[in-house]
């Protein structure tokens, strides 16, 4: 028998007791937006976990976890793409990973992409029995009872977090005052002494909203660090017919030629739901539309171009940057080309073209064609 529902209705940490009790076996897909995950279960037990979420896959949490570096994950997936094996099988078998580390990453990113889902205020569910993903070689065993004590203790604790760190735009002051004795602790210090938000932070460190925000409350608990600016997030209004509305007048708009209404009709979409495809395929659309019709920015963005800067860094740092391009950003260093740097950004291919765009639409980067063979 399956079961489908809404979390807002039934709670996630009574799904999964009515699946554990039954000693179930089969899938459990959960769905808030665009982002999608699965949970398997054999005999009432969680064997694995699946998630569409770009920082929730395998590689991510090896590089979170320092097993791994960007360098090395970016080889590995390279001989993925020829030799089409799994990636944990390729890093095991290049030397880079031992089977304990991979088996404690899988672990951790089934756990992790599971406790998230206790933080969503909203989102539809269905389990579906005996269905199994096809391709996991790494069945764990984990104790639903577990899980749920630990995603409700996350979830009085994000209370405690966010009455303290209101928003992902949230920055900080660092005071003199020796580091903590932590390697993740010096890092998202030395992070937000550069004048980093809460969300920036939590990219670079390829952690979850939670994971970071937990890391600097802790860090502000112990005085290493205070609030300077903590914007309030705006209430969420998002609706199916807003979206309608709003991705069909800027498809109206785009076909018009009228690229800044357009632009702003997407852009409005898109604080809606941050994950609508439509509206970030809109966004890119507006900015090929608009490279054509410049002189000199008319090019095609090939995978083998190799971005550079194309400003000096006092330059840079006087512009308007948002986390993800921020982060884009820093991964150029002229040796990388965009095929490269896909790779290993932890965000959607779609969001990470879309960047390199807008960097390009802005002057800020160049391309530079591949040297010839």
């Amino acid at each position: 028998m399956g079961l489908t529902g809404d979390v807002k209705t039934m709670e996630l940490a009574e799904v999964l007791q009515w699946i554990s009790s039954g000693r179930k076996t089969g899938t459990l897909h959960v769905r808030r937006r665009s982002i999608e995950k699965a949970v398997v279960f054999r005999d009432g037990a969680i064997t694995s976990s699946w998630s569409n979420h770009p920082r929730e896959c395998l590689g991510q949490f090896l590089i979170r976890d320092r097993r791994i570096s960007e360098e090395q994950l970016f080889r590995a997936l390279l001989l993925q793409e020829s030799e089409r094996r799994l990636l944990g099988s390729i890093l095991v078998d290049s030397g880079v990973l031992d089977e304990d580390g991979l088996r404690h990453a899988l672990k951790t990113k089934a756990e992790e992409t599971i406790y998230d889902l206790f933080l969503w205020p909203e989102g539809q569910f269905e389990f579906r029995d005996n269905e199994l993903l096809p391709g996991v070689t790494f069945e764990l065993e984990i104790g639903v009872t577990g899980v749920i004590l630990e995603g409700m203790r996350r979830l009085d604790e994000w209370v405690r977090i966010r009455a303290v760190l209101p928003s992902m735009g949230t920055t900080f002051r660092v005071p003199s005052k020796p580091p903590p004795e932590g390697e993740l602790e010096r890092h998202a210090l030395a992070l937000a002494a550069s004048g980093k938000s809460l969300a920036e932070i939590a990219l670079e460190l390829r952690r979850s909203d939670f994971d970071a925000a937990a890391v600097l409350f802790e860090l502000l608990a112990g005085g290493y660090l205070s609030v300077e600016t903590a914007p309030v997030d705006p209430e969420d209004v998002d609706t199916v017919d807003a979206l309608r509305r709003l991705l069909s007048l800027g498809d109206e708009r785009l076909a018009q030629k009228r690229h800044d209404a357009a632009l702003a009709a997407y852009e409005a979409a898109l604080n809606l739901d941050r994950l609508n495809q439509s509206a970030k395929k809109g966004l890119i659309a507006v900015e090929e539309a608009r490279a054509k019709d410049r002189k000199g920015v008319g090019q095609a963005i090939m995978l083998n171009q190799i971005p550079v800067l194309a400003v000096d860094l006092a330059k840079l740092t006087r512009e308007t940057l948002d986390p993800h391009e921020g982060f884009v950003l820093s991964r150029i260093n002229g040796q990388w080309d965009i095929q490269s740097i896909l790779k290993i950004c932890p965000l959607q291919e779609a969001d990470t073209m879309l960047i390199f765009f807008r960097l390009l639409g802005r002057q800020l980067i160049a391309l530079r064609d591949p040297a010839p063979a």
